[in-house]
C-alpha cells in the first residue's frame, strides 16, 4: 500500500534528483511558494490535477510516480523511448550488454 509518507518521500527524493528547490517547483508549478513543502511534510496532499502537474513538471508518466524500485524514472524512460525503434538485433545486442553490465 502506498501512504502519505511514501507519497511525500518520493516527491523529495524526485525533485531532488532533478536539483530544484521546493520553493522553485512550487512556483513553477503556479502554486504558492509552500505547496511542495506542505506535500514533503504531509500536511497536504495534490489534488488529482496538481499530481499530474508535478509528474509533468518531474517528466514523468504518473504510472512511474509510483514504482518505488525505479530511482531515476526521467532517464530509464529517455532510454526506453530511445530503443522503441530499434531493430531486434539490436535489442538483442543491447539486451547482451545489459546482463553484462548486471
Amino acid at each position: 500500500m502506498f501512504t502519505e509518507e511514501m507519497f511525500a518521500q518520493r516527491v523529495m527524493e524526485l525533485r531532488e534528483r532533478l536539483g530544484v528547490s521546493q520553493r522553485d517547483m512550487s512556483l513553477s508549478m503556479g502554486q504558492g511558494a509552500a505547496y511542495i513543502n506542505h506535500i514533503e511534510n504531509r500536511r497536504a496532499l495534490p489534488s488529482m490535477t496538481g499530481f499530474f502537474y508535478m509528474c509533468d513538471y518531474l517528466k514523468i508518466e504518473p504510472k512511474e510516480f509510483f514504482d518505488l524500485e525505479n530511482t531515476n524514472p526521467e532517464r530509464l524512460s529517455s532510454i526506453i523511448d530511445s530503443i522503441k525503434d530499434m531493430s531486434d538485433d539490436k535489442l538483442i545486442a543491447l539486451q547482451n550488454i545489459i546482463e553484462q553490465m548486471k
